[in-house]
């Protein structure tokens, strides 16, 4: 033990060593891997036993035969039509919802004009625009991309908010004790302070992007996952409609994971509470 962390009181002291040998990345990952895999078996058996009609639930093992054969054919040109709208309609709701999340957070003026009209739209469910955009916009890419930036943009601006609103008020009188401009106050108190927030809001509003892209496919498509879950219903393949639902799954864990790593590398300088292990 250093000297350094002999003058700590014993639980600071105790925090530092626990958080130095955590279980590794490795280890966590393969426990997240217990509960899916138990799943599938299950499922499996009991679809091989005949307790599932398989024209309802499909083995898992039927499902990767499809996926396999999905992705020897047009399942990339599926993933690749639904990742580019999902990205373009992303980076437009949540960069307006970072504009407009600033402005009300900052300026009581702002809010008392914006926050009332924001609060109502963000209660119209996502099916609901549908109608409107396809009228406006015709049913090519706009329309589509249009509604994911409508999902994304209102988990992003109430987190901003919140985390805005948050702020330790003694923070900000320090910096202005200290003569910080309004940019320097933004960028050296408000910004690091509000950056938890911002990150869940990202991660919030990539969910929801997910989910209206979904929304959006099933209504007017000819190619995206959204579509393949429209086809595989129509056919009757409920393999096909299974499949697209875990490539979904699994490209929006892969976004949230690039954005938890982009969150973690920004926020190393936080020492938060992480959670207890199984020995603690």
């Amino acid at each position: 033990m250093t000297s350094h962390s002999k003058d700590l009181p014993a639980p600071l002291a105790l925090s530092r060593r626990q958080k130095s040998v955590s279980n590794p990345a490795w280890q966590r990952r393969l426990k997240g891997l217990a509960l899916p895999l138990l799943i599938i078996v299950v499922l499996e058996i009991i679809v091989r036993i005949g307790w599932l009609p398989s024209y309802q639930m499909p083995a898992p093992s039927e499902i990767a035969v499809t996926l396999t054969d999905l992705a020897e054919g047009a399942l990339w040109k599926h993933i690749g039509a639904s990742l580019i709208r999902v990205l373009l309609g992303f980076a437009i709701g949540a960069s307006l919802a970072l504009v407009f999340a600033a402005w009300v957070g900052l300026s009581r003026e702002a809010e008392a004009y914006l926050e009332p009209m924001f609060a109502a739209l963000r209660s119209i469910p996502s099916l609901a625009w549908v109608p409107l955009l396809l009228l406006w916009l015709g049913i090519d890419e706009t329309s589509k991309i249009v509604l994911i930036a409508i999902g994304a943009f209102f988990p992003v601006y109430v987190n901003v908010v919140a985390a805005i609103r948050n702020i330790d008020r003694k923070l900000v009188e320090v910096g202005r004790i200290y003569g910080f401009s309004r940019l320097q106050l933004v960028r050296r108190i408000l910004l690091p302070a509000a950056l938890p927030g911002l990150f869940t809001g990202l991660r919030s509003g990539m969910s929801l992007a997910w989910m209206f892209l979904v929304a959006a496919e099933l209504i007017a498509a000819t190619k995206g996952l959204g579509y393949l879950l429209s086809d595989g219903r129509e056919t009757s393949r409920p393999d096909i409609v299974l499949a697209a639902i875990i490539v979904l799954a699994l490209l929006g864990k892969l976004s949230d994971g690039l954005l938890a790593a982009l969150e973690r590398r920004c926020l190393n300088w936080r020492d938060t509470f992480t959670g207890q292990g199984a020995k603690d």
